[in-house]
């Protein structure tokens, strides 16, 4: 898995698929059309926010971040690289540092924040039971006071030009159902409400945050789905499904999300012609992933590299406990995410797949606009 270059990342399928993914997808667009990434969500994105803050969601510590570059734990939720690191090295930019580390300041924030949080959901409470974390709603405060920094170190037009070529990276919404809908002894948002009744609510308040994004001067949106939760070894391990299959009604469940979000981005690419407004089909790519797993070069899809329990998902990955050997041919890292190797193809298609991996465009068709 360690190297130099970008292709130990991709699975070892077949040669024809690492052809692809190293030669045709890793062309990285001029940094100029993109200065800044500012990344928004959950574990998912997450480079070490939750470090600095009073919380047990965290990944600062071994064996998290055993084939991370330059090695150790960053506070990263994966053996290695996150989606953003991939998209970074796919743009241009490199992966912006954390919000919450007090040394990211001045000229190290040139290319971007990143405020997501491990816990944090759309809705305010959902990971409340972990401690302090970044929900949405105080990550767009806390992207207001990066913007007071900058209107120091720029002029309002500089400024305003800078946001507009910039990317938003937001990934969030798994969360709401894993550390809230899903724990009904914790929160009553599933008595209170149905499947879609929440999916709704999530998404509109998901499309509210990003308009106050928006509002704020940025123009390039990439607003991933949520993948498939039912598949997650956090789920199966529940004994909700026979052995060797997901728990279908997790997915149908997120599927009110996806498609009230996906539904969305017509309507806001219509009302903002300033702007544009792209949908990963995370739950497409990772179900293809996990239904043609041998194509990809994996060999094992319903159990975590690291964990305790039942498809190693009871409990997630703990300090110090030794992951499994062979990490390239797992999809899943711990409990509730996927490897880097899983991650990359994800991350490759949403750079540069067709409008059923990123729609209506791509992120690299998106850098040059």
């Amino acid at each position: 898995m360690r190297g130099e270059g970008r292709c130990e990342y991709a699975s070892t399928a077949t040669m024809v698929l690492v052809l692809l993914l190293c030669w045709d997808g890793v062309a990285q667009v001029n940094s100029q059309s993109v200065p800044a990434l500012f990344v928004f969500g959950d574990s998912l994105v997450e480079v070490g926010n939750n470090n600095f803050l009073r919380t047990v969601a965290r990944a600062n510590y071994y064996p998290y971040g055993i084939d991370f570059r330059g090695g150790g734990a960053t506070g990263r939720f994966s053996n290695g690289n996150t989606l953003i690191d991939f998209i970074g090295d796919m743009v241009g930019v490199p992966s912006p540092p954390p919000f919450a580390n007090p040394s990211s300041i001045g000229s190290r924030i040139l290319n971007g924040v990143n405020y997501a949080s491990a816990s944090s959901g759309i809705l305010d409470e959902s990971g409340r039971h972990y401690g302090v974390r970044y929900s949405m709603n105080q990550q767009i405060l806390n992207f207001e006071s990066t913007l007071n920094q900058y209107k120091t170190m720029m002029n309002a037009t500089t400024l305003s030009q800078y946001l507009a070529k910039s990317i938003a990276i937001v990934v969030t919404g798994s969360g709401d159902y894993i550390n809230n809908y899903l724990l009904p002894g914790l929160y009553g948002t599933s008595i209170k409400y149905t499947a879609q009744e929440f999916g709704n609510i999530l998404v509109n308040n998901y499309v509210r945050q990003i308009l106050a994004l928006y509002n704020l001067g940025l123009r390039r949106f990439f607003l991933a789905g949520i993948g498939p939760l039912g598949c997650i070894p956090n789920q199966r391990s529940r004994g909700l499904a026979p052995p060797g299959r997901c728990v279908d009604i997790v997915n149908q469940m997120v599927g009110f999300f996806n498609e009230g979000l996906r539904s969305m981005i017509d309507q806001l690419n219509r009302n903002h012609p300033d702007a544009i407004f792209t949908y990963g089909n995370t739950y497409g790519v990772f179900g293809d992933i996990l239904n043609n797993f041998a194509t990809y070069g994996f060999s094992f899809v319903d159990t975590a590299c690291c964990g305790i329990g039942l498809n190693r998902g009871q409990i997630t990955c703990l300090p110090l406990q030794l992951p499994c050997l062979l990490r390239s041919r797992y999809i899943f890292w711990d409990a509730f995410h996927p490897t880097q190797s899983a991650m990359y193809i994800f991350a490759w298609r949403v750079v540069n797949g067709p409008p059923a991996d990123s729609y209506p465009i791509n992120i690299k068709q998106m850098a040059i606009i």
